[in-house]
């Protein structure tokens, strides 16, 4: 096939790194949109950081949507790649793109249409609300670029070519940071600068990929970004990608009602921690993802190959790689939190109440790669049901545990023991049931060529 990597056959450890480094990377500078408008942002105070903070859990809400056709892309386009059916990954490719502008477009008018509403849930003093209905209606309108940037990058993962988006977004982070401080402080518009620099950034972004695949990239022999849906290809997408965006959105769902928590214990110091803490976190989150999204690619070219052994050794480098990085993250939270947290927040009694965040989430970064590097190893074998039971269950253990937390007396402190205590949990769970059943879901697939 035209445009595409073969991953059955080759070193497994050199070709996970080599998928893994970019998609990592690429994760890395999506998470760097946010922390370098909380740097900036945190230098106008700890309540302009809350504002973004409110919208933060939304943008992240929206990100877990986009899920549906960024993991769609990865598996559907991947397998069909595994089993030599390029007709298949072009009509993949086309559906997963027409179906992440029908969502985008659907999701992000809800969020500008009650965007008042929605940031009322926190009880923020009236000029923090105010602020962050206009910074959410602004991201608001930008969200079709990301979600079709998303499914582009599930494409070329799927191919085995992550070093694209990895350039493609490195150049929208590049803008992002050059507009960032000329539109807060330059023109004085404040957080609502930091939401036009990031509008900018991810438009520019979609225009470079538009581009790229339309005048440089004969990807999968080409392939039309806008089709009719066919039932076949639609209900595959769905059955691949919904499970794994119904979970993360939940999941963002459930830390809305944390923030409302933390608001209330602690003022707009608690819900600054709490999503500020969240962005941190994302560190470790984004490095054990990017692991994950190439460990889901690969197996799912092997699986569909049935090259078993290549995936059950992916697997285990994969562990390794992650466990390593986990435990230094572990470190790095527990006992440098205070200076973490000041770099983008320095103000005292905001990076102090950080520090305790992190501490304390700090034991469960481990468990939290050993969760999403086993997400990639379902979702490559196309088994994306299990996460997602384990995901939202454990996830909604988070609220009774937070209240339960809170009512012995641990304040806003508790949420956060809850957040670790969950976290630790979904871990361990995840990795008992695939072992429990591997030999079952790893005998050699029938991988339907459409």
């Amino acid at each position: 096939m035209q445009g595409i990597k073969n991953l059955t056959q080759g070193p497994i450890n050199r070709q996970l790194f080599n998928l893994a480094m970019p998609i990592m990377a690429t994760s890395f500078i999506q998470m760097a949109y946010s922390l370098t408008d909380m740097a900036w942002v945190g230098r106008l105070g700890s309540e302009a950081v809350a504002a973004i903070g409110s919208v933060g859990i939304l943008t992240w809400m929206s990100g877990s949507i986009s899920l549906l056709n960024k993991v769609g892309s990865e598996v559907s386009v991947g397998q069909s790649i595994g089993a030599q059916n390029q007709e298949a990954a072009r009509n993949f490719a086309s559906h997963n793109i027409t179906i992440a502008l029908i969502v985008s477009l659907c999701w992000g008018g809800l969020l500008f249409v009650f965007a008042d509403p929605i940031i009322r849930i926190y009880e923020l003093e009236e000029h923090i609300t105010a602020n962050a209905i206009q910074y959410l209606r602004i991201v608001s309108t930008g969200l079709p670029f990301v979600f079709l940037s998303a499914a582009f990058t599930g494409i070329y993962n799927a191919a085995g070519r992550s070093k694209i988006p990895f350039f493609i977004s490195g150049t929208g982070l590049v803008l992002n940071i050059i507009l960032d401080p000329l539109l807060i402080f330059g023109l004085g518009l404040g957080i609502n600068g930091a939401a036009y620099a990031t509008w900018i950034a991810e438009a520019s972004v979609f225009l470079i990929f538009v581009y790229q695949l339309r005048h440089r990239d004969a990807l999968l022999g080409g392939f039309s970004f806008f089709t009719r849906l066919k039932r076949q290809y639609t209900r595959r997408i769905l059955k691949l990608g919904l499970p794994v965006a119904t979970l993360n959105t939940l999941f963002a769902f459930v830390n809305m009602f944390l923030c409302r928590t933390a608001s209330e214990q602690g003022g707009h110091i608690g819900l600054m921690t709490f999503t500020t803490g969240g962005q941190i976190e994302a560190i470790t989150w984004n490095t054990s993802q990017g692991f994950s999204t190439a460990l889901s690619a690969f197996i799912a070219q092997n699986y569909a190959a049935g090259r078993i052994e290549r995936v059950l050794k992916a697997w285990h480098t994969t562990l390794w790689m992650t466990g390593i990085f986990g435990t230094f993250c572990t470190l790095l939270f527990v006992f440098f939190g205070n200076e973490v947290f000041s770099i983008f927040v320095p103000e005292q009694a905001a990076y102090e109440a950080g520090g305790v965040f992190l501490r304390i989430d700090g034991y469960s970064q481990l468990f939290m790669m050993l969760e999403i590097t086993m997400q990639g190893v379902f979702y490559g074998i196309g088994r994306t049901i299990p996460p997602a039971i384990i995901s939202i269950v454990c996830n909604y253990m988070r609220i009774p545990l937070a209240i339960l937390f809170v009512q012995m007396g641990m304040g806003v402190e508790g949420i956060w023991w809850a957040v670790c205590a969950t976290t630790v949990a979904k871990g361990l769970v995840l990795l008992s049931w695939f072992v429990i059943i591997k030999k079952k879901c790893l005998s050699i697939p029938s991988v339907t060529k459409e």
